[in-house]
């Protein structure tokens, strides 16, 4: 697996949409989203759909085709340096197959900045354009406009992400050992389910794997992991790091399936590393070459997330 193409940081003026590609958007947390990074002086505006509320299906922000026109209209908009997805939810699977990859492509890189349901968007984006791309607190989301950790790190991400190089686990080792990859990863449930498409990798060979997931009992866990196991997709994985599992049941009760179905995959998992569903969590880059130390719980990636 390798090095993803890094997009240029962010500057004071840079022009941030906001999209919608997945569940429906509350304004008032979208406004307030907006008004913060207006206070980072970036330039942010809200893509013409953003919230829409689909007629049948309220669980998604508008119809597929006007979530992903405002995704497609924003990346291949010269004048834009970062999209930024205004929620989780469910619906980006759904947006995938309708965006013009070529053209998108043809727009060169930039910032791509989502989290949770977003991952099929982040694997679409490493297999189709080949680029990092960031995972990490969403405009519209509690964590971003109320969390001053999730905010700060975020910001230094996206403007000097020399300084954020290394990320601290406030857990211990599942399983020992240190190892070097590219990242990847995002929610354990959208990775599981893109399986065998064509915006999916065909496995994590080689790779420092970063999951996490919400809403998801233990078995429901343990279910997913297992499909990753049987269908080979962790086969060859350099290392894992997991993040958090909110509402995913206690973690007493958690922590023994995702030993269980990881830790006999003999290379070093870490846990707690602060990243997803969490208060404060931080920004990880998916697509850079770390190194992941279960000893010290940390995960240092060897260039900064952004050129």
């Amino acid at each position: 697996m390798k090095d993803l193409v890094r997009p240029s940081r962010l500057a004071p003026g840079a022009r941030v949409a906001v999209v919608a590609p997945s569940g429906p958007v509350v304004e008032e947390r979208l406004q307030a989203g907006l008004d913060l990074l207006r206070g980072w002086d970036l330039d942010p505006f809200a893509a013409p759909h953003v919230l829409d509320r689909h007629g049948k299906l309220g669980y998604l922000a508008g119809t597929d085709a006007d979530r992903a026109a405002d995704l497609q209209r924003a990346w291949c908009d010269p004048g834009v340096d970062a999209v930024v997805c205004a929620r989780g939810g469910y619906g980006a699977q759904r947006v995938v197959d309708l965006l013009d990859w070529e053209a998108m492509r043809a727009a060169g890189p930039k910032v791509f900045l989502g989290f949770s349901d977003s991952t099929a968007l982040h694997e679409a984006f490493a297999v189709r354009l080949g680029l990092v791309t960031l995972y990490g607190p969403v405009a519209a989301g509690i964590d971003f406009v109320k969390n001053a950790r999730a905010q700060e790190h975020l910001k230094a991400t996206l403007f000097a992400p020399e300084t954020v190089r290394t990320l601290s686990s406030h857990g211990t080792a599942l399983a020992p050992g240190r190892a070097r990859g590219v990242t990847l990863g995002g929610c354990l449930a959208l990775l599981a389910t893109g399986y065998g498409t064509a915006h999916t990798r065909s496995g994590a060979r080689g790779g420092l794997l970063l999951l996490e997931d919400v809403g998801e009992r233990p078995y429901a866990v343990d279910r997913a992991l297992t499909q990753l196991l049987r269908t080979g997709w962790l086969d060859g994985v350099a290392g894992v790091a997991l993040g958090s599992w909110a509402r995913c049941g206690p973690y007493e009760e958690l922590r023994p399936v995702l030993a269980d179905r990881l830790g006999g995959l003999g290379v070093p998992v870490v846990e707690e590393l602060g990243f997803g569903h969490c208060d404060g969590a931080l920004t990880v880059p998916f697509g850079v070459t770390a190194e992941l130390d279960a000893e010290t719980g940390t995960l240092t990636l060897d260039v900064p997330a952004l050129r």
